[in-house]
């Protein structure tokens, strides 16, 4: 109703935080995919101590990141010594929201492309494009593996009556299903000419161990993003990189704000880099929770549960879970019954996709997450 406000943000919704509103009673928070476990105590009286010491209020921060890009460089180094990565190679961000909009804006802004998904995904890429103003060519995947449509991506980058695709992004593992990229998915996107960028967004790869940060130095024209919100537990400081050619990192330096990683936010990212193997230390028992709940999920007649190689599941109603939860539902209208029925037991889970993600947490957590969902079904 403003005159001033653009007309297509009439029809765009702002992203909702999840989960919203309270609850009375203690929640198992297994919806957002963060780690289970606070960073610990000694690493949390350091950094009271760094920002006591070093930090100055008053004054900006870095704007440069050199430190903790150098740390970062490091860090990848030490984990794909292949990769051969400098500070050069590294640009920062808000988190990786922030990047993925300096991606979009160097790339796609002002109608000079439009971006190319598989869904279902993380939902920021096409949520960004819209804020944009950038078209957005949706594919979609294998509905038993969930392997990209090559054969459909493909056509839609050959297609020249539409917008040019100069952006393809993947996840890897992919959200909110879980699975790596195929010898056949990583096949094709080597293939993609230099013409288009490839994004492939790695925020999980603590987990699954699965990088492709070493094809940087044959490919100028990939990214990979990475971060510091799940396994480094710092998912309120809101710290991302992205690994890519120096060209490619100018650029992207060039579009993103000024000072746009607070001091503490620099702070906590290089303290827990250098405290990494104990920050990391819990990893091995997510992994071991993983297979667990995978197990006890298959038990489960009412869901269908997939593998996953990142920190989540996802999972879709069996028939015979949907006609447990009541006669004639859908899909969606189940996932959502279920999803409610979790929260008022205190488990939260997210409905995405066409499915429910739900995260690894403690081994307390997942075990109430298991009863909880035995405890629904059997109740019909």
């Amino acid at each position: 109703m403003l005159p001033f406000i653009r007309s297509d943000l009439s029809n765009l919704k702002a992203y909702t935080p999840h989960p919203g509103g309270s609850s009375e009673i203690p929640l198992d928070r297994l919806d957002t995919n963060e780690c289970p476990y606070d960073l610990p105590d000694n690493l949390k009286q350091k950094l009271a101590g760094n920002y006591r010491e070093l930090i100055e209020t008053n004054r900006y921060p870095d704007g440069s990141h050199f430190q903790l890009k150098e740390a970062i460089a490091e860090y990848v180094n030490e984990a794909t010594p292949s990769a051969n990565i400098s500070a050069d190679n590294i640009s920062v961000g808000n988190g990786s929201d922030e990047l993925i909009r300096s991606i979009l804006i160097a790339t796609c802004l002002g109608g000079e492309g439009s971006i190319l998904t598989a869904t279902p995904t993380f939902s920021m890429y096409s949520i960004l494009a819209k804020t944009l103003g950038i078209s957005i060519v949706n594919v979609g995947r294998n509905e038993a593996n969930f392997e990209i449509d090559i054969s459909a991506a493909q056509d839609a980058i050959n297609q020249t009556n539409n917008s040019t695709v100069k952006v393809v992004f993947v996840v890897n593992p992919n959200s909110p299903t879980a699975n790596a990229l195929t010898a056949k998915e990583l096949e094709w996107l080597l293939s993609l000419p230099e013409e288009i960028m490839v994004v492939i967004d790695e925020a999980y790869f603590e987990f699954s161990q699965t990088t492709v940060v070493e094809q940087l130095n044959k490919h100028p024209n990939w990214v990979i993003l990475r971060t510091f919100s799940k396994a480094f537990k710092l998912a309120s400081l809101r710290v991302g990189y992205a690994i890519a050619h120096p060209e490619v990192i100018i650029n992207l330096e060039k579009v993103r704000l000024p000072y746009n990683l607070p001091s503490f936010s620099q702070a906590a990212a290089k303290l827990v880099l250098v405290h990494r193997q104990d920050v990391l230390s819990f990893i091995p028992e997510i992994l071991t929770e993983r297979t667990k709940l995978f197990d006890s999920f298959r038990e489960i007649s009412a869901l269908q549960v997939w593998e996953s190689t990142a920190n989540f599941f996802y999972a879709r109603l069996t028939d015979k879970g949907l006609s447990l939860l009541g006669e004639n539902l859908s899909q969606e209208e189940g996932l959502n019954n279920l999803m409610q029925q979790l929260k008022n037991h205190g488990t939260l889970i997210r409905h995405t996709g066409g499915g429910l993600r739900i995260t690894v947490g403690t081994p307390e957590e997942n075990q109430r997450t298991i009863e909880r969902i035995k405890d629904i079904f059997n109740k019909k």
